[in-house]
């Protein structure tokens, strides 16, 4: 279990969020290098496929395109990206050693029907990919917003601190918020990677 030395205002994550357009073929992931203390040091980006299995490959190589050492945790706005693309947080870990955390903004009552209904044909692997990611659990933050995550490599009280420093209003911590409007605007724009 890795410390995130949460007293330091040094501490940095790479934010990873996306947003696409239902008719293309590929989502742009905006990663965002931010401290603790809410300074930006980094922005990349990276796509991954609409309705595949891509997603943990390519934030995999845009961690390693950073080339950074100082980059403490990863913080995602979503496991299940791109129209079912499962993050393998447990992937990501174990091959960046640092922790991984995961963040949904609502509760979600199982998404095996949908699999079913978008992949008749490998229903199945998906369904085992989404049971991997594990039980979500809820923090409640200093907005009185609920967040629900999935992390590894650290502890759940580390989460909730983390989580409730990173979050100034609502629900969405400052580092997701700044890479989701980022990817938001490069749709708007319709550039892709």
């Amino acid at each position: 279990m890795n410390s995130l030395h949460l007293e330091k205002k040094g501490l940095r994550c790479l934010a990873i969020a996306e947003s696409f357009k239902q008719n293309s073929e590929k989502s742009i992931l905006s990663g965002l290098v931010m401290r603790k203390d809410f300074v930006i040091d980094g922005v990349i980006f990276g796509s991954a496929t609409l309705r595949g299995n891509d997603a943990t490959e390519q934030i995999l190589q845009m961690y390693y395109d950073l080339n950074r050492s100082d980059i403490n945790y990863i913080l995602l706005s979503g496991l299940i990206v791109s129209m079912y693309n499962i993050i393998d947080i447990k992937k990501l870990f174990s091959s960046l050693k640092i922790p991984v955390i995961g963040i949904a903004y609502h509760e979600s009552q199982g998404i095996e029907n949908a699999l079913k209904q978008h992949f008749p044909k490998s229903f199945e692997t998906k369904i085992n990919e989404y049971k991997k990611l594990g039980k979500r659990e809820t923090i409640t933050l200093h907005t009185d917003h609920n967040l629900f995550v999935r992390y590894e490599g650290c502890m759940i009280s580390d989460v909730h601190h983390l989580l409730n420093d990173l979050t100034l209003h609502g629900s969405v911590p400052e580092p997701v918020r700044i890479s989701q409007l980022i990817a938001n605007a490069l749709i708007r724009k319709e550039l892709s990677f």
